[in-house]
């Protein structure tokens, strides 16, 4: 365990206690992308040094330092172009609008990356959707069938308090925040200066990162990370009353709504004392060591065998999951469906990101995907190029293969590997 250089808490002005993971020397940035090899492996570096807070449950990077959020159009996490996403997606807008009667209203998504989630809202019914982000490309989603949709550049401030909403999303944006507390007490007044509009948060859920030791889902840029209980406490501490809270997509989300009426809030069966939290955090270096550890003897056989490993996924896992495991050498490939991103330098990797088509040259021995919900899809396209492969996925049990020849994977029972 290591001191932290600070004790208090920005979500709830507690105190941390302390630190129980380190990665050192990461890219600040996961989805900045370059256009050079030399680019990319001169990209900056930080270290993360996470710590729970005993108060409130949010786990923070102490070692953030806020000049590396500089979010721009090169910032690519566009995840749109997954079927399996899509899908998911479609269906939260479906729910949100039919369940808030957002039909004719208007919507302000909070870091919206390029849109794609408030297009699906006009869809869905709403008249108008308003995103706030600094990474907009203006153009890059397609205009919805119905409703409008406008999309300003920048971080979402004070002055962005007085747009009017029915709905204030914020999906995968509060992780990026350190002062946690700032950012929700101006959506608060936000949504009071609209009518009382209803806040929606969606955050990556620390909970399955917690126990399954998903180690490729911790990286610099998101400083902080909640469990049901560290969200819920986090929105009354700000002056919400949490009205649903929820995990999504195979529980690695986790979504909230709240009123702007601390009356209203409920307490849900899924949010956990802090004291869970940091029994949860007891164990993870260890069990982390040791499932890195076995990735790399796995990669490390591989190499040996001359067996060629590609990796599916060029964002943010991708990025943890290199550098978690030593730079591996067997990777002789990184695939990504995002056409924007073909051609391009993941920050700190030495290889550029090609298009899956490239696998059918490549005659990969495995493909490893970053992300297991997306294993059938994976699957799919790869059978659909009549790439003959094994397709694993991080998770807990893949290791346990250790040093058996990749050939040998065929046999392995269906879901090894997944969660």
């Amino acid at each position: 365990m290591t001191a932290v250089a600070t004790n208090t808490c920005l979500t709830c002005g507690g105190r941390l206690g302390p630190v129980f993971y380190e990665a050192d020397a990461v890219p600040v940035h996961s989805c900045l992308l370059l256009d050079t090899t030399d680019k990319a492996l001169a990209f900056p570096r930080g270290d993360v040094r996470l710590a729970p807070c005993h108060d409130c449950g949010t786990i923070t990077n102490v070692e953030f330092d806020g000049k590396w959020s500089a979010y721009s159009p090169e910032y690519e996490d566009q995840q749109s172009f997954s079927p399996t996403f899509n899908s998911f997606a479609g269906r939260l807008a479906q729910d949100l609008t039919a369940r808030h009667d957002l039909g004719g209203e208007t919507v302000i998504d909070i870091g919206c990356s390029k849109g794609d989630f408030l297009a699906l809202m006009c869809e869905a019914g709403a008249s108008r959707g308003i995103g706030i982000d600094p990474s907009v490309v203006d153009g890059r989603v397609g205009k919805p069938s119905q409703g409008t949709l406008e999309l300003i550049s920048g971080y979402y401030a004070e002055d962005h308090t007085t747009l009017p909403a029915k709905l204030i999303s914020n999906r995968h944006t509060l992780e990026h925040v350190h002062d946690v507390h700032g950012m929700l007490t101006r959506m608060h007044r936000h949504a009071v200066k609209a009518g009382d509009a209803v806040t929606f948060i969606e955050v990556p859920s620390m909970t399955r990162v917690l126990e399954d030791c998903a180690f490729e889902d911790i990286y610099y840029e998101h400083c902080s990370y909640f469990t049901p209980g560290a969200l819920a406490r986090a929105l009354r501490k700000a002056g919400f009353g949490v009205t649903r809270l929820w995990f999504d997509y195979d529980d690695q989300y986790l979504l909230a709504e709240a009123s702007t009426d601390p009356a209203q809030d409920v307490s849900f069966d899924i949010e956990e004392p802090v004291s869970a939290v940091l029994d949860m955090v007891a164990d993870f270096e260890a069990r982390a060591a040791a499932l890195t550890a076995s990735w790399r003897t796995f990669l490390a056989g591989a190499e040996a065998r001359g067996e060629r490993v590609a990796i599916w996924g060029s964002g943010s896992k991708c990025i943890a999951f290199w550098h978690a495991t030593d730079h591996p050498a067997a990777v002789s490939s990184i695939v990504d469906i995002n056409p924007n991103r073909w051609g391009k330098h993941p920050p700190g990797l030495p290889l550029p990101i090609s298009e899956p088509e490239s696998l059918r040259f490549e005659k990969p021995d495995v493909v490893i995907a970053m992300n297991a919900i997306y294993k059938d899809e994976i699957s799919a396209d790869l059978a659909a190029m009549g790439v003959e492969t094994k397709v694993v996925t991080l998770g807990s049990t893949l290791p346990e293969l250790g040093n058996v020849p990749l050939a040998e994977l065929a046999g392995v029972p269906e879901g090894m590997g997944s969660r």
